[in-house]
């Protein structure tokens, strides 16, 4: 029986998305194919033209990689084996190389899943760049004649590729800036987990490894799990650290907690690596922290959620003359739309989200005052943010509740009698609700898997843990 890609795999908030068993095989093949197809039409590669490809540790992607592999040498161009890389440090690679690329990986979804994130010559693809490989794909499927579906290698640079991101980022803070500093690094099935150990140790830190996974463990850092939790606080207390730090599976997101072990809010972290840069202007999602546009001299542009939009907004800024500009998400991933001197070199543009930028800039802001990270948190005074999801909560059921809360006033009256009164909406991405008390509440389906989401801020952490608890109990009893 053949496999309807075009229902079971589709583009989300970064990348194509779906089940692994779904993304196996000829899918990725077709997937790939149809990407090398959009670069040649779209003036952007040549035959014989070399292509990266990288992946994650989950146990679909050495498959799906090959298959991709296979399918660009099919359509003539030359694959490029990068094999587990971060996100960011493929995409630095393309970058210097002027070379597409594409990463196998799911991010943070479970390890049933998988995905393609695919990059042009000059950055990450937008959505009508999706648009026109989900038409390639249509037709690269629909020749069945020519779709012979044979696994590829390609030549192993991989190691060049981690060594110029590495490079990248030991210039960024000064020798020694984070000495006296004991971090623990919770490696799991992150790609991130070795140059992590690697950098903070070439600032002077001193790393404990910990809690390394050769089985995937999905992490997602804008929802940290209850388990993950209690595990990073066992180590901060037990170690006696002053920080762990650790990322998604892809390492493009971060993962930074306090003394205790307590997460901080990935929104948090992206705006202390655009302070720490020197932002002129901020690009971020609706979804982060209402207190963003106060905490800094710079003007800030909000977008839809997803790093297409955020760089999307950040060349839009640069159009209008900005000069500094840093872009981030709610999950930390941290974006740069231009370059920026520091420490006497040039910190080129990396316009896809990163995880090592931010972890850096906020540990390094934390050494600097000899101050816990706890204060330094609090100290920024933001309003008390909170997120959380509910899984395997079907895409039909979230496209009725949406439609729902957005059909009337009446509606959305009735659905938030038991939480409070709404004062104003916005409708950027999913519902933000400004209720007449002053706290927040958003909800939101997810881009890459079938999960609502639902975000909340309020003055309190007991205010907010109250609000999300019951944002989700009013998703979940939803009747569609």
């Amino acid at each position: 029986m053949e496999i309807d890609i075009r229902m079971s795999l589709k583009f989300g908030t970064s990348g194509l998305r779906g089940l692994s068993a779904d993304l196996r095989g000829e899918p990725s093949f077709v997937y790939a194919k149809a990407f090398a197809l959009y670069l040649f039409d779209s003036g952007l590669a040549r035959p014989g033209d070399s292509v990266l490809v990288g992946r994650d540790f989950r146990e679909s992607s050495p498959e799906i990689a090959a298959n991709c592999m296979g399918a660009l040498a099919n359509a003539g161009l030359s694959p490029i084996d990068c094999g587990t890389i971060p996100t960011p440090a493929l995409a630095n690679f393309g970058l210097r190389l002027g070379a597409a690329s594409l990463m196998v990986t799911g991010s943070h979804i479970p390890a049933d899943r998988n995905g393609i994130k695919f990059y042009r010559p000059d950055g990450e693809i937008g959505k009508t760049d999706e648009a026109a490989i989900s038409a390639a794909a249509d037709l690269v499927r629909a020749d069945r004649a020519a779709l012979k579906l044979l696994p590829g290698t390609g030549e192993e640079r991989g190691a060049e590729a981690i060594g110029l991101f590495l490079d990248r980022n030991k210039v960024l803070l000064p020798t020694g800036a984070l000495s006296g500093l004991k971090i623990g690094v919770y490696q799991h099935s992150t790609v991130a987990r070795d140059m992590f150990a690697d950098v903070l140790s070439h600032y002077g830190a001193e790393v404990a490894v910990l809690g390394r996974s050769e089985t995937f463990i999905p992490v997602d850092t804008e929802a940290v799990s209850p388990e993950s939790i209690k595990l990073m606080q066992g180590w901060a207390a037990g170690h006696g650290l002053d920080a762990v730090v650790s990322a998604d599976g892809d390492g493009d997101r971060p993962l930074v907690t306090d003394e205790t072990g307590t997460p901080l809010r990935g929104d948090l972290l992206g705006l202390i690596a655009a302070l720490f840069l020197g932002a002129d202007t901020v690009v971020t999602p609706v979804t982060s922290n209402s207190g963003i546009e106060t905490a800094g001299d710079f003007r800030v542009v909000r977008t839809r959620v997803g790093s297409p939009f955020v760089i999307a907004g950040m060349e839009e800024a640069r159009e209008r003359g900005a000069k500094a500009i840093v872009g981030f998400e709610a999950n930390g991933g941290t974006l740069t739309g231009s370059d920026v001197p520091m420490n006497g070199v040039t910190f080129t543009a990396l316009p896809t989200r990163d995880c090592f930028l931010p972890v850096l800039a906020v540990l390094a802001r934390a050494a600097a005052a000899k101050m816990p990270l706890s204060q330094v948190a609090a100290g920024f005074a933001l309003p008390v943010a909170a997120a959380d999801r509910l899984e395997n909560f079907a895409t039909e059921r979230s496209a009725a509740l949406m439609a729902y809360l957005r059909g009337s006033a009446e509606n959305l009256d009735r659905f938030l009698k038991p939480i409070g009164a709404a004062a104003e909406t916005s409708d950027i991405d999913g519902l933000r609700v400004t209720l007449t008390d002053g706290r927040i509440i958003h909800f939101r389906p997810s881009g890459n898997a079938p999960e609502m989401r639902c975000y909340v801020e309020a003055k309190t952490e007991e205010e907010a843990a109250q609000l999300l608890k019951a944002g989700l109990e009013e998703i979940r009893n939803f009747k569609a």
